[in-house]
């Protein structure tokens, strides 16, 4: 979101901006004891992968944490809830037989969030409804309530929707750098007043999600 991206640069100190020659911005500086490297993926699942692999290949920052926004698909999530992703998948993905649904051949079926990470988030926002689960990731915004339901049948233990974790998740596996997706849930698809519910999101979402975010690189 870009007023989260301007919620975290705020808390920047020593800031310089670069834009590559790609055109990607990225923004570096110091929050407390850590260095900071912040970026904007974009939209989908290349837009994220191209952004990540950038970012890790110019910088190989220590980790990577991914925040966004994402559907709740459990009717156990609210909207504000804070989903971080112990595993994450691909909703839109077939590679045939002898390939689990979701899974990218010769990769693994669910990539798993870090473990230390997600620990150290869950820990550092106790007594809020922040928690783990399994983020699904696919190059479609999911409004139609089939669509939900074929998504919650493939993965029971989906809680969150999203465009960008697996790719991003992908590209962290691959270059062997930890990782974790922290999804606020936007809206519940396939309810009625579901488009209201998303557009009336925005106003307080991202105070609410980068509370969460420097609750985390503090006790990181």
């Amino acid at each position: 979101m870009q007023d989260e991206l301007a919620c975290v640069e705020g808390m920047l100190e020593n800031k310089n901006s670069i834009v590559a020659e790609s055109g990607s911005t990225f923004i570096m500086g110091h929050a407390g004891k850590h260095e900071i490297i912040l970026t904007q993926s974009g939209i989908g699942k290349v837009n994220a992968a191209i952004r990540t692999f950038e970012l890790i290949d110019k910088y190989h920052p220590d980790i990577v944490i991914n925040s966004g926004v994402a559907g709740g698909i459990d009717k156990e999530t609210r909207i504000m809830d804070m989903v971080v992703g112990t595993d994450v998948v691909y909703h839109d993905v077939w590679c045939g037989e002898g390939n689990e649904y979701g899974q990218v051949q010769g990769l693994p079926d669910r990539f798993a969030g870090n473990k230390e990470l997600i620990e150290k988030v869950l820990k550092a926002n106790q007594g809020k409804r922040v928690y783990g689960g399994l983020i699904c990731s696919g190059d479609k915004f999911i409004t139609d309530r089939e669509e939900l339901e074929n998504i919650k049948n493939r993965f029971p233990d989906g809680m969150a929707c999203d465009m960008e974790s697996g790719a991003i998740a992908q590209v962290c596996h691959i270059c062997k750098v930890p990782f974790i997706s922290m999804r606020i849930i936007s809206d519940t698809p396939g309810v009625e007043g579901h488009w209201e519910q998303y557009t009336n999101f925005w106003e307080a979402a991202p105070k609410e999600s980068f509370a969460i975010l420097r609750n985390t690189i503090e006790n990181l």
